[in-house]
């Protein structure tokens, strides 16, 4: 498929409305130590750091799409505060055949203690200038979202 025609176009034949076309949410959250240090993690199968989190469900509240997400991929136990940072231009997932929308959230914990949840490799807390000139633009993303 190609990025004009792909999933997420909501169009009523007998309709003289016009075509709606719709984004995937995907929630970021943007977590902090006392040294500066953020943390990310290398979800499932792939070879790159990102922040923690994905997909918001169509029955979710943002609160708990965090808390989901969190939880797969960091093991985010207990109560948070967040707040919204930074809002991404829609961008075509090419592999998925879709267009997504990031949200990132900076992300106040209760408890700092993380580890690799159902849905992560590898977890941890990282000097986000170490991302700063990544050839990924998922990595130079984080250092970006730091500066905010």
């Amino acid at each position: 498929m190609s990025h004009q025609t792909a999933i997420g176009t909501v169009h009523h034949p007998t309709s003289t409305r016009k075509t709606d076309f719709l984004y995937r949410l995907s929630l970021k959250g943007l977590v902090r130590n006392e040294r500066g240090e953020v943390l990310v993690v290398k979800e499932t199968g792939r070879e790159w750091w990102d922040l923690p989190g994905g997909g918001m469900d169509h029955h979710e509240d943002i609160q708990s799409a965090i808390a989901r997400e969190m939880k797969e991929e960091v093991n985010l136990e207990g109560d948070f505060s967040y707040q919204i940072i930074a809002v991404d231009s829609p961008i075509y997932l090419e592999a998925h055949d879709f267009w997504q929308v990031r949200l990132v959230f900076e992300v106040t914990p209760d408890d700092m203690s993380f580890s690799a949840g159902e849905d992560g490799d590898e977890v941890a807390f990282m000097n986000p200038e170490l991302f700063m000139n990544s050839e990924s633009e998922t990595e130079r993303k984080i250092y970006r979202y730091t500066q905010l």
